[in-house]
């Protein structure tokens, strides 16, 4: 309830001291014509009418004037205070009535400003993606932007735990791969790759590695063959059969990896499409990479990979937004900049963002407009009652004061109006 927060000071903003020296000086000029008015009529009533007929218009013309500024004086003090302290009914009407006044204040603006009908109006008479266009065109106006939007992410990050979110990425990563079948992903990109013959690609690298393999490793090879063979066989016998061997093996790996209708290869490109379409339809094959998947996810490798995922991410974005020159600042700017040029040249965005703003913003207006009366009500309740008095006071005191003038200058005129009037009966 507003009534039990504490009070809320006025901004000082408005209090300006060139608003009280002109309160001031509209307050000194009319209490002057009221000290005047009074004068001339004590004056007047001293004189009496013995030095002529002229002294009684005057002296109804001031006598007026007192009663006129006294009345508008009345009037104008009782809205902030009760008239020299005196608690008159219905006088400090400002203080008394200041929640009153924040409600109703609140609820003018709901329903004169805040509905769909002023809101789409309004938005219907300007160029509005025009106008947002210019806005984030302007000179530097996209790369501020940019690193705001940086802030606001490192701001984002700063609130988010750790030790919250990295335990939920990792269960969401884990779920999401538990739950997605391994075998028509593997049997897709076997396709891919069969249909691109980059299989054949692979299989020429991998002769050509096994190649290089045996020969890096010849030695140990003809080392195993002297284990395997009988003691009676002489060296050279095992030497001459080994160096056959080798050669055979490495000239036949030479010979698929140089040919590219080598029917080994035929048979491998076969194979592997029928693997492919195995995987789609044989359950026992989906179901041995199933099993694979789930030995490979529930690795302990796997799951600290699937926990640091968030800590990596966020220190790699956090990186690339703090730094000016980055490729993520860089692609940011050119999307605003992009989305600038077509918010003022292209026909079909304009027209998409011109009829949607009416109506994003008639839905935030119906949506908001109680909670934006409700703020105004509650602010102006939680402010201090006679700091509000002043403030007001100061904000619209000036022409109140002129009040007190005009009704001087008119009472005196009535005045003078009613006793001429009287006169001419009598």
């Amino acid at each position: 309830m507003p009534d039990l927060l504490p009070s809320l000071p006025l901004t000082a903003s408005l209090d300006d001291p060139q608003r009280a020296r002109d309160l001031a000086r509209m307050k000194r000029m009319a209490t002057g014509l009221f000290v005047l008015a009074a004068v001339v009529f004590v004056v007047c009533t001293l004189v009496g009418t013995e030095q002529g007929a002229w002294i009684g218009y005057v002296r109804a013309t001031a006598e007026a004037s007192m009663v006129g500024a006294l009345a508008d004086w009345f009037a104008v003090t009782a809205l902030f205070r009760h008239p020299l302290r005196l608690p008159i009914p219905h006088t400090a009407i400002i203080p008394r009535k200041k929640d009153q006044i924040g409600a109703s204040l609140g609820t003018f603006v709901q329903e004169n400003f805040l509905t769909r009908t002023v809101i789409e109006e309004k938005l219907g008479t300007m160029d509005v993606p025009g106008r947002l266009g210019i806005f984030l065109a302007a000179p530097g106006r996209a790369e501020r932007l940019s690193g705001d939007a940086a802030a606001a992410l490192s701001a984002l990050t700063d609130l988010l735990r750790d030790e919250d979110l990295e335990p939920a990425v990792a269960a969401l990563v884990q779920r999401k791969l538990h739950e997605t079948p391994a075998a028509p992903a593997l049997a897709r990109v076997l396709e891919l790759v069969v249909d691109g013959d980059r299989h054949q690609e692979v299989l020429s690298a991998a002769l050509r590695l096994m190649s290089r393999f045996l020969e890096d490793n010849r030695l140990v090879f003809r080392a195993q063959l002297g284990d395997a063979s009988p003691a009676w066989v002489p060296d050279w016998v095992d030497d001459r059969v080994f160096d056959r061997a080798f050669a055979g093996i490495q000239r036949f790996l030479d010979e698929v990896g140089a040919d590219p209708r080598h029917p080994l290869r035929h048979d491998y490109d076969v194979r592997l499409r029928a693997y492919a379409e195995a995987l789609r339809t044989d359950p026992d094959a989906a179901a041995r990479v199933e099993g694979l998947k789930k030995e490979l996810l529930e690795h302990p490798a796997v799951r600290t990979w699937s926990g640091s995922l968030w800590g990596n991410a966020k220190t790699a974005v956090l990186a690339a937004a703090a730094d000016p020159d980055s490729e993520l600042r860089a692609r940011v700017t050119a999307l605003i900049l992009e989305g600038a040029r077509m918010l003022e040249s292209d026909p079909t965005v304009r027209e998409l963002v011109q009829r949607h703003a009416a109506g994003v913003a008639g839905y935030l207006a119906e949506r908001f407009s109680g909670d934006v009366a409700d703020l105004v009500s509650s602010t102006v309740a939680r402010w201090d009652t006679d700091e509000t008095s002043r403030r007001i006071e100061l904000q619209v005191g000036r022409d109140l004061q002129w009040i007190r003038v005009n009704g001087t200058v008119v009472g005196g005129l009535a005045g003078l109006v009613i006793y001429t009037v009287a006169q001419l009966i009598g």
